[in-house]
């Protein structure tokens, strides 16, 4: 059962509600202190020249890029074309 449940969630100072599944709890806490931490060293990083939008972009951007390379390494389109080779050249084997 999925219990449904208020947090605050609080990104670059400003607090957001958000409900949830409870067994979400964790990775949710967890994705916005990932992000708070990014956000904290792009500002350290840029001595707080840039806006917090500016900065909120640049994070965006940097989480976007890593899921995207995430993705490309764990895509097992090769993996399963090489195993349907495989078992066309074993059942040709046993049929012959």
């Amino acid at each position: 059962m999925n219990e449904k449940f208020l947090i605050n969630i609080e990104i670059a100072g400003k607090k957001y509600p958000l409900t949830i599944d409870r067994q979400e709890e964790e990775i949710m806490r967890a994705a916005a202190m990932q992000l708070n931490s990014k956000l904290l060293q792009y500002r350290q990083h840029f001595n707080s020249k840039l806006d917090v939008k500016d900065l909120l972009a640049m994070v965006a951007f940097q989480l976007s890029l890593e899921n995207l390379r995430m993705e490309k390494r764990n895509d097992t389109g090769p993996f399963v074309d090489a195993i349907k080779r495989l078992t066309g050249d074993v059942e040709a084997c046993l049929n012959a």
